[in-house]
């Protein structure tokens, strides 16, 4: 059957990555490859089939589709040692914030991970420190109006295809190392054997950058990191069509919080008549673990895959007692963790020759854990300090445990060979801090004009519960008389955020080379979500806008010619809110009056963003350069002003060699931030910013990698 182009996929075309049309992901479908394997096919046929037979329980219709191939991750300057935030980066719509937040679209993160299909809950700390780029086959980012299918975190999906045992027997070894202190060897091994096949990858990373500097000095004070990442899975095929697989990940990352010299003390600490603020000792281990185990097959004509999994995450901030005491008046251990159990199940079956028929279900339930101590100084009514010994106070929330339960079904429909239809709505339930749910319809069109030009056009009703594990049951009164009291006593618990979602888009293909397309959306948005860093501890907490609005307008472009290629993002954003109706507690009172009388712009919104880039291969040596650009995110009070805008340029170069005895690898060099420009990601103002923060500085490093 001749599938109609189902998504608009001008995409990321980074050295020749390409486009994926929704025939390329869900061809398997209509000739039911799974039912016509033969048993004499290998390990790698029959897995091969049952990939594409996965393949077909994701539709992509009415949204925007992004794909980032092994090629396209080799040929950025870092290769696969890139962080994945940084691979994400190079997308349309995707802006960059302080501790490797990524923002897309208007929205305050909000993505949702997916390895392999299944949706992988959240940690913590951000995601893009927790995943590593080196298990990644490709990635499929969808964002816009997505289908039924997709519920919870709707900004944008990232959809990781990992590596597999399937390619052969070997692995490889590797070192990235390089300027301030970088150090990063990894290893990587696959192989299969009758009917299991297995991959594995490990590294560990060591430098003297582990968080964004708070000043423009070229090298940080007390910033170094030791990360160490993890990830495998193995696969058993019980039939031609039918297979059981396992998969985990692990990361243990520990950071130095970097320290800003030369601030005066605000409180007085007895027996201490001074403290120099380089010299601050604060810590912060963040630890994820999970695994999923996953039954995948066909049934008749339905395509089926059911996964069991397990997430646990922790981040546990320790402060410099004496240090913090006397700059910030409080210094608190803070202990946080969340442990998730998930059931996810999708099925897919053919329907009349011209309808897919999607359904499944999600459900999860979570134990997050908000503990602290905290030493602070008695103080008056207006916080100013009283007494010169602290005293300790404990604040543990009660546990609860965390339920969401979601139900969806969708109809691709085919009405011509021009034209198709994916319908659908999904059902959600959240009863956690508050207990609420939606029915979210969801409604997609693809029309191809001629061979070369596409429009979709799509619209979704979005249900988004706060992330349970970064909400914290503050007790207010227990800090009420210290120099930790809160700006204000009002609080209410945090809502999900319901939106209307609406996109439209055009792509292009001019020539044999040439790629271009337009994007436009709008979001209506009622409790609109949004998250700050009230605290000394790196984490996040959620609170309300009553209302919000988002809007933009994306240009994407992608050339190749040979061995050349580049490609070009421009998008422009405004994301607003006004009236904060919960977490009040952080807000001073005149800010908050403030916002409930206008129209504020949320701290993570930038006017302009742009990133592109260029690769030429000269003779087997690959040269290449990026850039990514911003106007500046929000500053000041009611985020009033913007930053300066900021340009970072990367280049590189790569060629393989071929040394007798010793065989064929890799070498490659990458200069990050060439022009060595000095910009401010955030300036320490703003709605829920804590500290200011600069872009990584100039720095050369040198990767090696041996296959075998």
């Amino acid at each position: 059957m001749d599938k109609t182009l189902l998504t608009l996929a001008i995409g990321y075309a980074l050295c020749g990555a390409t486009t994926v049309h929704a025939n390329d992901a869900t061809e398997a479908s209509a000739d039911s490859p799974g039912a016509a394997i033969s048993t004499t096919l290998n390990t790698v046929e029959v897995s091969a089939a049952l990939d594409k037979s996965r393949n077909q329980l994701s539709p992509d219709i009415g949204a925007s589709l992004y794909v980032i191939d092994q090629k396209a991750i080799q040929q950025l300057p870092l290769g696969d040692a890139t962080p994945l935030n940084q691979v994400l980066l190079q997308l349309p719509g995707f802006v960059q914030d302080s501790y490797g937040q990524l923002h897309v679209r208007g929205d305050h993160a909000d993505l949702q991970y997916r390895v392999n299909g299944v949706i992988i809950p959240e940690s913590i700390s951000g995601f893009g420190q927790t995943l590593d780029t080196r298990m990644i086959d490709n990635v499929q980012v969808l964002t816009g109006a997505l289908p039924a299918q997709y519920g919870y975190r709707t900004a944008g999906v990232v959809d990781i295809t990992t590596k597999n045992g399937t390619q052969g027997n070997g692995g490889s070894v590797g070192l990235t190392a390089g300027s301030f202190g970088t150090w990063n060897p990894e290893f990587t091994l696959y192989g299969n054997a009758g009917p299991w096949s297995g991959f594995i990858t490990g590294n560990f990373l060591q430098s003297d950058v582990g968080i964004e500097n708070p000043t423009s000095a070229r090298n940080a004070i007390h910033d170094h990191t030791n990360q160490a990442k993890g990830f495998g899975g193995v696969s058993y095929l019980l039939a031609d069509d039918t297979r059981v697989s396992f998969m985990f990940g692990v990361a243990n990352n520990r950071f130095q919080i970097p320290n800003n010299p030369d601030q005066e003390p605000a409180f007085a600490l007895d027996g201490v008549s001074d403290f120099d603020s380089a010299t601050l000792d604060e810590r912060q281990r963040e630890v994820t673990r999970f695994g999923v185990l996953s039954l995948q097959g066909k049934f008749g004509m339905t395509d089926y895959e059911v996964s069991l999994g397990q997430r646990y995450t922790s981040v546990n901030y320790q402060p410099d007692p004496i240090g913090d005491l006397i700059f910030n008046g409080v210094a608190g251990t803070i202990a946080r963790s969340n442990r998730a159990n998930t059931l996810q199940a999708d099925f897919s079956m053919p329907l009349a020759g011209t309808h897919t028929l999607r359904y499944g279900a999600y459900a999860s339930s979570e134990h997050p854990v908000s503990n602290s101590s905290s030493l602070v100084f008695p103080a008056d009514e207006d916080g100013n300090q009283t007494a010169d010994v602290p005293i300790t106070i404990i604040d543990n929330a009660p546990h609860i445990n965390a339920r969401t339960f979601g139900l969806y079904v969708q109809d691709e429909w085919n009405l011509s060979d021009r034209l198709t239809m994916n319908y659908g709505v999904r059902a959600d339930k959240v009863d956690a801090y508050v207990s609420e749910g939606q029915i979210s319809p969801r409604l997609g069109f693809v029309y191809r004009i001629d061979d070369d030009t596409l429009v979709h056009a799509g619209y979704a009703r979005y249900f988004t519960p706060p992330p349970a594990e970064l909400i914290s049951q503050t007790d207010i009164e227990l800090f009420q008389g210290t120099t930790n009291q809160l700006p204000t006593d009002v609080n209410a618990e945090t809502l999900s955020e319901r939106s209307h979602y609406f996109d439209i888009g055009v792509s292009r293909k001019i020539g044999n080379g040439l790629t271009l397309g337009l994007d436009a959306y709008y979001r209506k948005v009622h409790n609109l979500l949004d998250e700050g860093q009230f605290g000394a501890a790196l984490i996040f907490s959620p609170f309300n806008y009553n209302r919000g609005r988002v809007r933009g307008v994306e240009f994407t472009g992608n050339y190749t010619d040979g061995n050349f290629s580049a490609y070009l993002n421009v998008s422009s954003s405004r994301a607003m809110g006004t009236q904060v109706v919960t977490g009040q507690y952080n807000f001073d009172q005149d800010e908050l009056d403030y916002i409930a009388t206008h129209w504020v712009h949320l701290d993570h919104d930038q006017r302009l963003t742009g990133s592109g880039g260029i690769s030429y291969d000269l003779d087997g040596t690959r040269l290449g350069a990026n850039f990514l650009y911003g106007s500046g995110l929000r500053a000041d009070f009611a985020n009033s002003a913007h930053l300066p805008d900021y340009w970072q340029f990367n280049l590189s170069a790569s060629r393989d060699f071929d040394v007798p005895a010793f065989g064929k690898f890799n070498v490659r060099l990458a200069l990050i931030n060439a022009a060595d420009a000095s910009y401010q990601i955030r300036d320490g103002s703003g709605i829920g910013v804590g500290a200011p923060q600069y872009g990584p500085r100039r720095g050369l490093y040198a990767g090696f990698t041996k296959e075998f």
